[in-house]
């Protein structure tokens, strides 16, 4: 008997994340990602190698957006003049790469473009606008870097306030309209037939990972002076033999 209730149990569980299955749209798992060695790793500690990570998933994670956003408002990409969406993602992605902004937007840096590309007049590449400018702040606030060493200093406040343009910008692309009241990027969807919150759960993981940084970097300087302070409480003789 208890096996059978067992059984029915596992079968009712299955049935629900089958019709659960219909209503949200849920992307396969990915794992944690490692890095194969080389000479520069040599100059990073643990921090500075925890902070590289968070800088290369926060850009992947806008490309994720990137793509998903192309997919949802293909007149955008179509603005660009590439061949393809997946031209285009490739195109926005090297912009970003080599820290060079769209032509029409020249001159203009990190929240500079963001602004722009949530502007309702803004008629050009509006989803290349958006990412490449959220990536240029989440890089600025990293002093301009995407891999940090033991001789960079980073401004907790400075990762901190990329945290909060990255939620004001997730705030602003759900709400901002066109003049005719329609959005100006398509992103989430919900709706009877698919419930689609993707955007929001990568705008949360980019959120979260600023966050600790900037957490972190307080802690670390905060130890810095705790670690020497044990140092000398704790002082042992180095063996000779």
């Amino acid at each position: 008997m208890r096996y059978r209730r067992w059984v029915t149990r596992i079968g009712a569980s299955v049935l629900l994340l089958g019709a659960a299955g219909c209503s949200f749209t849920q992307e396969p798992a990915v794992g944690p990602q490692s890095e194969d060695m080389s000479m520069d790793q040599f100059a990073q500690t643990d921090f500075n190698r925890t902070v590289t990570i968070g800088i290369r998933d926060n850009l992947d994670s806008l490309y994720i957006l990137l793509d998903k956003l192309y997919r949802r408002n293909p007149r955008e990409w179509r603005k660009s003049g590439a061949a393809s969406q997946e031209a285009a993602v490739q195109r926005v992605r090297q912009l970003i790469e080599t820290r060079r902004p769209p032509t029409d937007l020249h001159g203009l840096r990190d929240i500079q473009i963001l602004a722009v590309s949530l502007d309702p007049a803004y008629t050009r590449d509006r989803v290349a606008a958006f990412i490449y400018g959220l990536a240029d702040t989440l890089i600025a606030a990293h002093n301009d870097k995407t891999r940090i060493y033991v001789s960079d200093v980073l401004s907790g406040q400075r990762i901190y306030n990329a945290a909060r343009n990255v939620e004001a910008a997730a705030w602003l692309l759900s709400t901002r309209r066109d003049a005719a009241g329609q959005p100006l990027l398509y992103a989430n969807e919900i709706s009877p037939q698919v419930t689609n919150l993707s955007f929001e759960r990568e705008f949360g993981e980019i959120i979260g990972r600023l966050d600790l940084i900037a957490n972190l970097l307080g802690e670390n300087s905060r130890r810095v002076g705790i670690n020497y302070a044990q140092g000398l409480l704790f002082f042992n003789f180095l063996p000779v033999r």
